[in-house]
């Protein structure tokens, strides 16, 4: 297929902004493109190159992109430079570059999408020693065979920042309509997605065994299954007459959620993100193997530090020492952890998604040893707040945060937040004593004590509706002298020297950086701002929402990717529960 056919179709995509114009757009692009590049044109499309499972990134930074488009358009650095800072999107200053300095016509070799999915996939692949130069040369022979057009697409692809608007489950709308013929096959479609997290098997699989191949998407022991998420009430009570006022009751622990997969002697660990950690955890691992029961099975737990004399766990921080790729038998003794299961969704040939929480609870208890590394989460059913109350100040004594209250009757819904699960922290008072999990996007120069470090930094929720990244608060208290050395060092990689153009700003920081980094809030209270675009119209007509006094509460959230941060949705939800208890005292 020729790459420029799909760049014509970005081309539309970028002159819409409704949903369904841009999956009407998506699906006269998967009728024309050939069934074997199907998975090439889906990953590209979601900006990546693979599943996140599999470990390649896409991502170069700007000082790399800038010498490509320098060594292949001939302008002066400076010039190249002075464009981008000026357009602020490494894309349009590829385009503006190159129309000026190429006759696009007397280009005789047309790039087409394998060529240009083959040459992305070797400059992430490429590493160590000549590295650099090696990608600078894959990416200039690219640029040199493109047009402006392509130029533009192909940069802001390998950037990482395509910007399409464009969300997984936007592509599914489009691939049920393409190759399914049907809009209402859309649901199949999802199923098959949430439970493989492989967007471009899913679509190949569309056009080469339609709906019936897909139906036949099974759990598969390997594939991380994409994790259900919870929905937030204020009160017991009202969790209580949501569920129908029978629910299971588990401690929320304050550690990192794992899927562990075992096969045999082989255990995999993925992260919340769907990313392989097996090497952090190995202990993990050699707990999964000695105290579960089966040859194959698909367990979620929570991996939470754990003090070998008292038993006690420690909070979440002290989990981030296992954060590294050297050194991890000396850390693992200095750091031991013990794992809280609390679902299982795979055992012996068994698919339990769609089984009730009260069954799989029970082949959880059945099949998970408990020993001093491991057990399954404390948990107990209740018809009563006041025991819903109590469970939770115990859960709170025994290092936790807090419960997650589940419908007992609820099958595990991979990939979707609903009702089935309710997480409840603590009492929603005026005050927001709710952690909020937020994007560092900028950073502001400290003065006084803080100079020659970070005084502050912007932060921005996800918006998942727009895919992008509107900012909410400047955060400055909170740190530590040790986390304001870290977190340069930990965002620089992410440097930009124009805003991210998925980024939602009216305040402009000292830095921008690529919305990568998660950390952890606790503010006062969500206020109205008209300085901040989060929700903004949706609560008042030019308003915004912001956080009032946030403070960091010392936990970097690695194990959390950008658009795992808490959404502009919840925000507002969250917004609407503090004004509710408001009125009610």
């Amino acid at each position: 297929m020729k790459y420029s056919a799909v760049v014509d179709s970005y081309e539309k995509l970028q002159g819409h902004s409704g949903r369904l114009a841009i999956r009407d757009v998506l699906a006269e692009l998967l009728k024309q493109t050939p069934e074997d590049e199907l998975p090439m044109l889906v990953y590209l499309t979601q900006g990546k190159l693979l599943p996140d499972y599999e470990g390649v990134e896409l991502g170069i930074a700007d000082k790399l992109a800038l010498r490509a488009l320098h060594t292949a358009s001939g302008k002066p650095v400076e010039l190249v430079r002075e464009t981008y800072i000026r357009s602020g999107d490494i894309g349009t200053a590829a385009e503006k570059l190159l129309e000026e300095s190429r006759q696009e016509s007397l280009f005789s070799e047309q790039l087409t999408l394998k060529r240009v999915y083959d040459t992305l996939f070797a400059i992430a692949k490429t590493s160590g020693e000549g590295s650099i130069e090696a990608k600078l040369k894959d990416l200039v022979n690219l640029l040199n065979d493109a047009s402006a057009k392509e130029a533009k697409y192909i940069l802001r692809t390998a950037m990482g920042e395509l910007r399409l608007g464009v969300a997984d489950y936007t592509i599914l709308d489009a691939c049920a309509i393409a190759l399914l013929g049907e809009k209402g096959h859309r649901k199949a479609l999802e199923r098959a997605y949430n439970v493989s997290s492989d967007l471009g098997y899913v679509v190949q699989l569309a056009s080469q065994k339609g709906l019936k191949g897909v139906e036949r998407v099974q759990v598969q022991i390997g594939k991380p299954i994409r994790p259900m998420l919870a929905e937030r009430l204020p009160t017991a009570e009202e969790i209580l007459k949501k569920m129908g006022g029978d629910v299971a009751i588990e401690y929320k622990l304050d550690g990192e959620r794992a899927q562990m997969h075992k096969n045999g002697n082989k255990v995999e660990i993925f992260s919340r993100r769907l990313e392989v950690i097996t090497n952090t955890y190995p202990d993990v691992a050699e707990y999964v193997r000695q105290y579960v029961k089966g040859k194959q099975v698909i367990l979620e737990g929570e991996v939470v530090a754990i003090n070998t004399v008292t038993g006690e766990y420690y909070p979440f921080q002290e989990l981030m020492h296992r954060r590294r790729k050297h050194g991890i038998e000396a850390i693992m003794k200095q750091y031991p952890v013990a794992v809280n299961f609390f679902d299982v969704l795979f055992s012996d040939g068994q698919d339990l998604t769609g089984r009730p929480y009260s069954e799989r609870r029970a082949e959880l208890e059945r099949i998970v040893q408990v020993t001093e590394f491991t057990r399954p989460v404390p948990a107990k059913r209740t018809k009563s707040a006041e025991e819903i109350e109590k469970y939770m100040e115990d859960s709170i004594a025994a290092g936790g945060e807090g419960l997650m209250i589940k419908d007992p009757q609820a099958v595990y819904t991979a990939g979707a937040r609903g009702f089935g699960w309710i997480k409840l922290k603590r009492e929603y008072r005026s005050e927001l004593t709710d952690t909020i999990d937020l994007v560092i996007v900028g950073a502001i120069h400290g003065r006084g004590r803080r100079a020659g470090v970070y005084g502050a930094f912007l932060l921005a929720a996800y918006d998942d509706k727009k895919n992008d990244f509107p900012t909410i608060t400047k955060i400055g208290t909170g740190f530590s002298d040790e986390d304001l050395e870290k977190l340069p060092k930990l965002l620089k990689p992410y440097e930009s020297l124009v805003k991210p153009a998925n980024v939602e700003s009216q305040l402009v920081p000292d830095v921008w950086y690529k919305p990568k980094v998660v950390i952890e809030t606790i503010a006062s209270e969500i206020t109205l701002s008209p300085s901040y675009p989060a929700g903004l119209d949706a609560v008042r007509k030019g308003s915004g929402l912001a956080l009032r006094f946030p403070k960091f509460t010392g936990k970097v959230r690695d194990e959390k990717g950008p658009e795992d941060a808490t959404t502009v949705k919840e925000i507002v939800e969250i917004y609407g529960m503090q004004l509710k208890k408001i009125k009610s005292e």
